[in-house]
């Protein structure tokens, strides 16, 4: 795109198609094409350029989420609709305050996913690795701790929320 080109279309996929099959689709694409680039280039150095375009990219998504619901945290409770569309997620929320929000996945449909399609490694770099990001452009003072998925063998993700640091 060139500084006269005029701004692309916004992006409504995920909300057309979910982002269950959003992931879906963007997986079958890029799993070759990272394995092709890899062949060439190096795993380790492509999976890096795809995991910190990966973090660009669900940074500008919760910073849109962000204009569009609010910081808080019942705000990104309900941005939470996105990902749990077509039951690709099972919730159950533990705390939710002013200040927490802190929820467990019980059942994921993505590490399903992934896992059916044999690359939980690049699975892992395509959704798990933007749950950090999108928090920090959703919300800067927020901070997340999670500890564990399900896509790397454990029976449930721990999100754990902490809004206390302010709103952006």
């Amino acid at each position: 795109m060139t500084d006269d080109s005029p701004p692309p279309p916004p992006d409504r996929l995920t909300e057309t198609l979910g982002v269950l099959t959003r992931r879906e689709t963007e997986a079958r694409i890029v799993a070759p094409i990272v394995e092709a680039l890899a062949d060439r280039f190096g795993r380790d150095a492509v999976l890096e350029v795809v995991r910190d375009t990966v973090v660009k990219i669900a940074q500008d998504q919760g910073a849109a989420l962000s204009e569009r619901y609010g910081d808080g945290p019942e705000a990104f409770l309900e941005t939470l609709q996105h990902w749990t569309r077509d039951d690709a997620l099972e919730i159950e929320v533990l705390e939710q305050t002013d200040e927490t929000l802190s929820f467990n996945v019980t059942r994921c449909r993505y590490a399903e996913l992934y896992r059916a399609l044999g690359i939980e490694e690049l699975g892992a770099v395509l959704s798990c690795n933007r749950d950090f990001a999108l928090i920090e452009g959703f919300n800067p003072g927020a901070r997340l701790s999670r500890t564990q998925t399900i896509l790397a063998g454990a029976s449930h993700c721990n999100f754990r929320y902490d809004f206390s640091g302010g709103g952006g």
